[in-house]
């Protein structure tokens, strides 16, 4: 296909994103004011498939055994799968701006399907829930939703233009302390202070940070400390997220943390119990072919994509679209949402991702997806430079 074919049809998809504006703010906004925690999607999830499914992007919901996800297919071909996250986080709502990463998946989604057929490729528009700590996209994956896919992108808000997140890899862990209850004042001596012990083991965590290395980070609160003051507390339990660069590197921290925080078990007379919770976070592999060719892209629409892996600007994170990187190649650009400074993750964010700036990242989003699409679908050379990359690539397939 010649470069004038090529122009034509992002013109095409520009236009159809510019035509549906109104309604992809609308799902925006509409996700932003009703925000749903890990697998609890629901009312997002039907509001993406509805529109989807109106717009002419047939997508299921309940794909690959997951309620509260869905995916479809349009086309055939070279697939590219975009991806809508929509989950909240709590207290703080959508302070991750997710609801900017659905409706910017949504706009790419209906405008590449509208062009698929002229293109030579398939569209899969998936949902991915629970990327806050569920791992929905891990979910689906291991039941089949990767299957056939030649490339994977999603669009993550931030305060800045960059071609990757600076993901690293995480996993969960939950810790429970059980000691013996007894009257704090009359009969202390016949306690065993599960608080104490959950106290301690923070301690040696926090101890431990100072030899871990830089890039490594440990954080954790406490889910249970007693009922009473008067009572010494029989129960006390912790979450933490353990991240490491990688997840060869993240194998080794873990037995240094959990053997830290069961140190207080021992020095208090609790017993102590542990769950690494579900399948760990994944570092990021960018598949830089392809996040040259969005940051071009992005380029046409007044947006400047720096890469954070050069010095600059970064956000780092962790997020279950690492796990889709080691699967297949795959970008995850993170797109200005909020004015410089305001970190992801607060109540600031949560403000700005309901604001006239989050509303232009949903179209400029979807339409750089869509031009980076096309620029992969009409070019094998592209095609084959994109795997000729992700083969040479570190990739771990160990990752569901």
């Amino acid at each position: 296909m010649n470069l004038s074919d090529v122009e034509k049809l992002k013109v095409k998809a520009c236009a159809l994103i510019d035509k549906n504006a109104e309604t992809l703010v609308n799902v925006s906004h509409e996700i932003h004011d009703h925000p749903e925690q890990n697998y609890e999607e629901v009312f997002a999830s039907e509001l993406l498939t509805r529109t989807a499914n109106d717009q002419g992007v047939h997508v299921e919901l309940g794909a690959f055994d997951c309620a509260t996800g869905f995916s479809g297919d349009v086309g055939s071909g070279p697939t590219v799968c975009i991806m809508s996250e929509y989950d909240a986080l709590p207290d703080i709502g959508h302070g991750c701006g997710h609801n900017i990463i659905a409706a910017a998946g949504l706009g790419a989604a209906i405008a590449l399907a509208s062009i698929a057929e002229a293109s030579g490729g398939r569209v899969r528009y998936m949902g991915t829930p629970a990327e806050e700590g569920g791992g929905g996209k891990i979910l689906m994956a291991r039941n089949g939703a990767l299957a056939g896919v030649d490339l994977a992108m999603m669009v993550h808000p931030a305060d800045a233009d960059l071609v990757t997140i600076d993901a690293i890899a995480l996993q969960q862990l939950l810790v429970e302390y059980t000691g013996q209850e007894s009257h704090a004042a009359a009969a202390p001596h016949l306690g065993r202070n599960a608080l104490d012990a959950a106290v301690l083991g923070y301690m040696a965590v926090a101890t431990l940070r100072q030899h871990i290395m830089p890039t490594e980070r440990i954080h954790g609160i406490f889910l249970k400390s007693g009922e009473k003051p008067n009572i010494v507390p029989r129960e006390a339990s912790s979450e933490w997220y353990v991240r490491s660069d990688n997840v060869t590197s993240l194998a080794a921290l873990k037995p240094r943390v959990l053997a830290s925080l069961e140190s207080g078990a021992h020095a208090c007379g609790c017993s102590v119990s542990h769950e690494w919770i579900g399948t760990a976070y994944a570092d990021m592999v960018t598949n830089n072919t392809m996040g040259t060719m969005y940051a071009h892209n992005a380029l046409t629409l007044g947006r400047t994509v720096t890469d954070p892996r050069h010095g600059g600007h970064r956000v780092v994170g962790s997020t279950d679209m690492g796990n889709v990187s080691h699967l297949v190649p795959s970008i995850h650009p993170m797109i200005a949402s909020a004015p410089a400074g305001t970190s992801i993750h607060t109540k600031q964010f949560a403000q700005f991702a309901r604001s006239p700036m989050a509303d232009q990242a949903v179209l400029d989003g979807a339409k750089a997806m869509a031009m980076t699409a096309i620029d992969f679908w009409t070019s094998s050379e592209r095609q084959q430079a994109v795997a000729a990359e992700f083969q040479a690539a570190s990739t771990d397939k160990n990752v569901l």
